[in-house]
């Protein structure tokens, strides 16, 4: 027997500000397959860089929706937790709980290949050609990263991380490009992605961690403790034009990207990551200095894993995701507050937030539909 009616939340790929609530009869499973219940999943910046490259990265390719005639239309790919609700997959329980990749809504089928104790891989046609780190699915009974008391922050912050500590570990498995000893300048120095990467490089001796942010997210940045010093988008004058420095760009700011590499004639690398300032964004033709090169973890995941084996990655990560979650939930000041929302117009009213920036940078949003 099929589950209740499949709701999803879609937008439209060349104009991410126009959404839809698209609902739809679930289909019977095949065999081999099993339907799960979102129970929760993260809404971040993060989310808006997965539909701001949606095309160029094949975020759209996830979680088709042939469904809707109209080709324009996708669903935006989310981390969160799901349980089994049907299974016709050996190996996979109903009432199990995954962490993992799933579309923002109700409820999602997948086609587990490679079960084993700790979860599965999504073996579905129309993903074999998309990067399979985005198709494990972590059985939680089994997971090192899952903890119950911990299960909002691991939705929110544990993909994050991840990229946080690959983007860190990517500059220093180069030499930091040739400025060891440089400033690092995070834009949207605010966002979750961000600061873990702050965090991180404030580990590491002899490197200034600046923080670039709008002028209303200052006291907050510098609250973290994680940034040598936090700058507003116009204080680019305050750190001298001839310092080697690295400029790792979570915000996509066309007009800002082009600031940072006029001014800095000593700038090593440009590391582009997100694009959190939807409306700013641009090409990165034509700019002085280092060509602007876009970040991507799930290469360095690959060449980490050849280098220290899966196992040796995964611990890596653990660790450092241990020290980490235990600072952002440090009392008496937690870098993250978490808010529960349901419903699609709850999930609707916080896209909106997210999507044009907006809101407190210490509340974390975790949605059901």
């Amino acid at each position: 027997m099929t589950s209740s009616t499949l709701t999803r939340f879609l937008v439209r790929k060349d104009n991410l500000g126009t959404t839809q609530l698209h609902n739809a009869p679930p289909r019977a499973l095949a065999a081999g397959e099993v339907r799960l219940a979102v129970d929760s999943f993260a809404l971040t910046s993060n989310n808006i860089t997965y539909a701001a490259f949606g095309d160029t990265m094949q975020y759209w390719g996830f979680y088709p929706v042939p469904e809707v005639e109209d080709r324009g239309w996708g669903c935006i790919p989310v981390w969160g937790f799901a349980t089994v609700r049907e299974s016709r997959c050996d190996g996979v329980a109903v009432g199990e709980k995954f962490y993992g990749y799933y579309p923002m809504a109700s409820q999602a089928v997948l086609a587990p290949v490679r079960v084993d104790t700790g979860g599965f891989s999504d073996g579905a046609g129309h993903r074999r050609d998309l990067h399979a780190v985005y198709n494990q699915y972590m059985r939680c009974s089994a997971d090192p990263f899952y903890s119950a008391s911990t299960e909002d922050l691991q939705a929110l912050l544990r993909p994050l991380f991840i990229t946080s500590f690959l983007i860190d570990d990517f500059l220093a498995d180069n030499d930091f490009f040739g400025a060891p000893a440089g400033a690092m300048l995070l834009s949207s120095a605010s966002s979750k992605t961000a600061y873990g990467t702050a965090f991180q490089l404030a580990q590491r001796p002899g490197i200034e961690v600046i923080g670039l942010t709008s002028p209303g997210n200052i006291a907050f940045c510098e609250s973290l403790g994680c940034y040598s010093r936090v700058l507003g988008y116009e204080q680019l004058d305050q750190i001298a034009a001839d310092r080697a420095s690295i400029y790792v760009d979570f915000a996509g700011n066309a007009k800002l990207r082009h600031a940072v590499h006029s001014r800095f004639a000593n700038l090593k690398y440009s590391c582009s990551i997100g694009g959190t300032h939807v409306s700013e964004l641009g090409n990165a033709k034509d700019l002085p200095g280092p060509r602007a090169t876009l970040f991507f973890a799930p290469a360095q995941i690959k060449k980490r894993s050849a280098d220290w084996g899966r196992d040796g990655l995964g611990q890596r990560l653990v660790q450092a995701w241990q020290t980490f979650s235990a600072r952002v939930e440090q009392p008496p000041a937690p870098w993250l507050l978490t808010q529960h929302h349901a419903g699609a117009e709850a999930v609707t009213a916080i896209y909106r937030q997210v999507l044009a920036g907006s809101g407190d940078p210490r509340t974390g949003h975790l949605l059901r539909l």
